[in-house]
């Protein structure tokens, strides 16, 4: 009888047990892959250093430009004279000099014509008149040679360690119409808008890395810039707006005496206060000497005068603008313009200028009325929380480049309202931050700037206005609108969708969102919410902003300071998420009571099916409703693709759910429960 009764309860217990287990499947994760030590393949340097901080002889070039252009409407064709100044930093001696010539994008043989179809305009690209060095004070002709959107200047001499020289350039284009993409001029009810970028020759970037930065102008890969001061103007027909990077010089001589007083307003003003009013830009008369109206969102001081031009004979105006320490510079120009501004809080008590520009179909408090607002904000916001805005103002601009960036000026889509301009407003002026203050190589790596800038967007959405358009969920961030850990699925099992290691251009524009917004924004947010936690990530990431602002950052800089400032190996995410599409799939596969008495504890067997791993939550609840949370480290999974994680327990278990808020991107939530 003891026989029989003991071998029925061995029995019973056995088949309990194999009640609580769970198909097993099998793995594809190696440890010794994901972990492999020695991720960095060189060495820190004199130029830049394990830690990810600049080292201490980390140099680079700089380039000031003086401008002056002038746009002839009839003809539509910016003309310039240009004069860059250019300092050899290096420790090198230069043969010759490498300048970008964006414009040639759109000549009829150039490259992006047969890297992409979706070109269906042309123009004759950059018209040189001439090209002139200025070199230990003697002036010659240059001697350059034109390749698609590249310059080679020629040296006699070769430019020397700590020179300078002077190059001169006298040229002209005509502006691309709505074909532009980036920059353009199209008609509107008042009049042409024109959206004016890469205007100019610019130097290509000289650097420790690659010498110098050549990659051509397809379309995709945006630009690599050396920083300097920009002293600019720009003629215009009379009664025109020219709303520009950096801070206008000249505004006794181009705007009306009611202007001047309602921007000197606007510098106090926490409410947009309207410069050019929609009757204005119609062109209305307007007779009382002050009409003083009130909107939803600003304060309309018309004009007091008959008209808004000045009284000057002269059919032209030149406005004149300069901007410090930065990397390029963009403008709009239009006379159909509204125009607003309000004061730009900073940390500090430093202040700047936000405007808005746009025209009157763009008018409204759903559309564009609200625009310096949202410009108003993300600065404030992305101020305080990351790195003060640097420049005096900023600009939002409305047309049809469809969201495109520039220091202090953005280029904003015409017919966007509520939450969509609000996004790409936060989106446009969050590039200030990437890459215009921290410098990386847009043309290389797009991550850089498009993934850390939308990283940046999901916790302004947070705050603007206390979530009024949040959580951001748009084109750059799981745009169907769900949660963000299970969106970015599908683009991790696409076996054809590229890294975001790869060069810019290589994006087909099926992953250009997907892979270069997308997935390193999620990848931060991963890091910030599950692996380092809020107070690690920021502080590291702020140092990374800190360390490199102004300067020319490589991917291992990013690296190398989030590991060093956030005290954690973080090779095995950086190999995983951003060297490789790896997917991840933690599973329970069984659940146990030592000695078959809950009283003892559990044993909980996790697995790791996939190539990817990742710290998480396992949430055990137990039938006398209490709950408990264990924080499973990515170290469980060193050794091998299984683990048993011991439960301390004095009641039976009702279920066990790993990451219970779905923060990861698990391929496969079923197995990640077990219930009883």
């Amino acid at each position: 009888m003891y026989f029989k009764t003991s071998t029925l309860l061995i029995i019973f217990y056995c088949l309990c047990n194999s009640l609580f287990a769970q198909k097993k499947e099998a793995s594809v994760f190696d440890p010794h892959e994901l972990f492999a030590q020695n991720f960095f393949t060189k060495n820190g340097n004199e130029f830049r250093s394990a830690s990810g901080s600049p080292g201490p002889n980390y140099w680079q070039n700089r380039a000031d430009y003086t401008l002056h252009a002038s746009i002839d409407t009839v003809e539509n064709v910016l003309t310039c004279s240009e004069t860059i100044h250019y300092f050899n930093n290096s420790p090198n001696s230069l043969s010759s000099l490498w300048l970008q010539l964006d414009q040639n994008t759109y000549r009829k043989d150039a490259r992006s014509n047969f890297y992409s179809s979706e070109g269906n305009g042309h123009t004759d690209g950059f018209q040189f008149e001439s090209v002139k060095i200025d070199q230990k004070g003697k002036t010659a002709d240059a001697d350059f040679l034109v390749d698609d959107t590249r310059m080679q200047i020629r040296l006699g001499n070769p430019l020397l360690v700590g020179d300078s020289i002077n190059i001169n350039i006298k040229y002209f284009y005509k502006i691309p119409g709505r074909f532009g993409g980036r920059t353009d001029f199209f008609s509107t009810k008042n009049g042409k808008i024109y959206e004016i970028a890469q205007w100019y020759p610019r130097m290509c970037v000289y650097d420790d890395l690659e010498g110098w930065n050549t990659l051509p102008f397809l379309g995709n890969g945006e630009f690599y810039c050396e920083y300097g001061n920009f002293d600019y103007t720009v003629t215009v027909p009379r009664g025109m707006i020219v709303a520009g990077s950096g801070e206008l010089q000249n505004e006794n001589e181009v705007l009306t005496p009611e202007q001047i007083a309602r921007l000197a307003k606007a510098r106090q003003s926490d409410s947009t206060i309207m410069i050019r009013s929609e009757n204005e830009a119609n062109g209305i008369l307007i007779n009382d000497s002050t009409i003083v109206g009130s909107t939803e969102n600003a304060t309309t001081i018309a004009d007091s005068t008959k008209n808004d031009s000045i009284k000057n004979s002269n059919p032209l105006v030149t406005w004149h603008f300069k901007m410090y320490n930065t990397r390029d510079v963009a403008f709009g120009a239009s006379k159909a313009y509204m125009w607003d501004a309000a004061k730009v809080n900073l940390p500090g008590g430093k202040t700047a200028l936000a405007m808005s520009v746009y025209p009157v179909e763009s008018a409204g408090k759903n559309g564009w009325g609200r625009a310096t607002e949202y410009l108003k904000k993300s600065i404030e916001y992305f101020s305080k929380k990351w790195f003060v805005y640097p420049y005096p103002v900023a600009v939002n601009e409305a047309g049809i480049a469809g969201g495109m960036e520039y220091p202090g000026i953005v280029f904003d889509g015409i017919n966007d309202k509520a939450g969509d301009l609000y996004w790409v407003t936060a989106h446009e002026i969050g590039h200030n931050w990437f890459p215009m203050i921290v410098g990386s190589d847009e043309r290389r790596y797009a991550f850089m700037d498009e993934g850390f800038n939308t990283f940046i967007d999901v916790y302004a959405a947070d705050e603007f206005n206390n979530g009024e358009y949040a959580p951001k969920r748009d084109g750059e961030y799981a745009p169907g609108k769900g949660n963000p850990a299970d969106e970015i699925i599908p683009w991790l099992k696409d076996s054809s969708a590229p890294t975001m290691m790869a060069r810019a251009d290589q994006f087909p524009e099926k992953y250009r969102h997907p892979i270069e917004y997308f997935k390193p924004a999620f990848g931060l947010v991963m890091l910030r919410e599950v692996v380092l936690g809020h107070d690690r990530f920021d502080y590291a990431f702020k140092k990374y902003i800190e360390r490199w602002a102004y300067k020319h950052p490589a991917p291992d800089d990013f690296f190398r300071t989030m590991d060093n400032e956030a005290g954690e190996d973080l090779s095995w995410f950086w190999k995983e998420w951003f060297y490789n599409n790896w997917q991840l799939d933690i599973a329970i596969q069984s659940v146990s009571y030592t000695g078959g008495d809950p009283k003892k504890g559990a044993d909980i067997t996790i697995a790791n099916l996939q190539k990817m791993a990742m710290p998480f939550t396992l949430q055990v609840l137990l039938k006398n409703g209490s709950k408990e949370i264990i924080q499973v480290p990515v170290e469980t999974w060193l050794q091998g693709n299984t683990h048993v994680i011991h439960v301390e327990t004095n009641k039976p278990i009702q279920s066990v759910i790993i990451d219970p808020k779905n923060k990861l991107p698990d391929n496969n939530r079923k197995n990640n429960q077990w219930k009883e």
